[in-house]
């Protein structure tokens, strides 16, 4: 799904579809040469001062951030993960998010390219730029952080509504445990994944900064990565958000993305605040010349003071959070679990889930920041029981790879 394949268009020729084969077609297929030229009565080329000939340009080699050794440990962790939790598909992403290099990006049920016409059209798709959901709990780290940056909040506030659930307007909104933790800080909302402490913190900073903040963070934008397929789901206009929209925001129902959009935007915070655009290819070469693809880095989106408070809290949710168990001790991570609900026909399934699990490491000096989503984990639907050691078994074999060392 990454690679694409190469078929035939309606005239016969070879054409590059989906992923990095449709995205770089032209460059890849070349540019095919002609001679025009007079003929006599006969048909034999008369040479003359109007022959004209032009020669052929080859096609272009593509050269990718793609790290083999990540991409293989993706495929084969990300499908072990699907069989044993009993999850319907799902994807992994590895980027660096200093300059957005794409250095893995596996999804599973996946097909052959070298013989796609053995599969339906269904699998083309790559779920990693075309597949949209409701994010749940990851996507509290962007509210967070869009909040600690506006000033409404800091590490120490206190949540004065953590005492119970909440209701907003007709709707009782609860914690995923049905605990409460009153006076809860703002760091403890994170660390306990709490919604209502989500919906405090939603309401501090308002719908309208918050509809801002999403957009600083591309939510809602294509990431603009080079590869053919990628949707991006609307945020809807901001002056038909209510405040219901606010507190199911604040806590990730009812806003759509993609994981290449969701991992854009945490690779902000891993960034100390600045935005880089997702990167496959590195190198263009042709013949006798090569093309460096330069790192598209975008916005300034919060304070480096914002990003480095949220790594912060993302560091005591890895740590202390419902995750903690699944964590390789001695390594430094900033992560947060994400269990979100499946919106059908107008509701949320009681059963089935995403279950989503985002961090980066070191902390603070990252080296890869990695998203893993199940669909529909049967095992359990909670992240934290699923997707969260599904990424750590992939990060237990990437932290040698990368000469990252135990803090002790």
């Amino acid at each position: 799904q990454l690679l694409g394949f190469v078929g035939k268009d309606l005239e016969g020729q070879d054409q590059g579809y989906f992923g990095l084969e449709g995205y770089y077609n032209l460059p890849l297929s070349g540019k095919p040469g002609f001679l025009a030229h007079e003929k006599d009565a006969k048909g034999t080329a008369i040479v003359t001062d109007k022959t004209k000939e032009v020669s052929a340009i080859g096609g272009v080699d593509l050269f990718t951030h793609v790290d083999k050794s990540v991409q293989l440990t993706l495929d084969k962790r990300l499908k072990d993960a699907i069989e044993k939790y009993g999850a319907r598909g799902g994807t992994a992403i590895v980027m660096n998010p200093k300059n957005g290099a794409i250095l893995g990006m596996s999804s599973y049920p996946s097909y052959d390219p070298s013989k796609y016409w053995e599969w339906s059209d269904e699998f083309f798709k790559n779920p990693a730029i075309s597949f949209t959901f409701e994010p749940g709990s990851i996507f509290k780290v962007l509210i967070m952080a869009s909040a600690l940056d506006a000033g409404v909040v800091t590490p120490d506030t206190k949540c004065d509504i953590c005492d119970g659930p909440v209701r907003v307007d007709k709707y009782k909104i609860e914690t995923w445990n049905n605990k409460y933790f009153p006076d809860s800080t703002i760091t403890d909302v994170i660390i306990h994944s709490d919604n209502v402490g989500m919906i405090f913190v939603g309401q501090k900073l308002g719908a309208e900064a918050l509809y801002d903040y999403l957009d600083k963070f591309a939510i809602g934008k294509p990431t603009a990565i080079d590869l053919q397929g990628e949707v991006s789901p609307k945020l809807r206009p901001k002056e038909t958000w209510n405040i219901v929209d606010l507190a199911t925001a604040s806590f990730g129902q009812g806003v759509a993305v993609t994981p290449i959009q969701m991992i854009k935007a945490v690779a902000a915070i891993a960034n100390g605040g600045v935005l880089v655009t997702p990167q496959v290819v590195g190198k263009l070469v042709g013949d006798a010349w090569e093309n460096d693809v330069k790192p598209q880095v975008g916005e300034r989106v919060i304070s480096e003071k914002a990003a480095r408070e949220m790594t912060d809290m993302m560091v005591e949710a890895a740590e202390k959070g419902e995750s903690k168990w699944a964590r390789i001790p001695g390594f430094k991570v900033a992560a947060k679990t994400g269990t979100a609900q499946i919106p059908i026909a107008g509701h949320y399934d009681k059963e089935k889930t995403i279950a989503s699990f985002i961090g980066f490491t070191p902390a603070y000096d990252p080296k890869f920041i990695m998203l893993l989503t199940l669909q529909e984990p049967t095992t359990s639907p909670w992240a934290s029981e699923t997707a969260a050691p599904a990424w750590y078994s992939i990060a237990r074999d990437l932290f040698p790879y990368f000469g990252i060392q135990p803090e002790n």
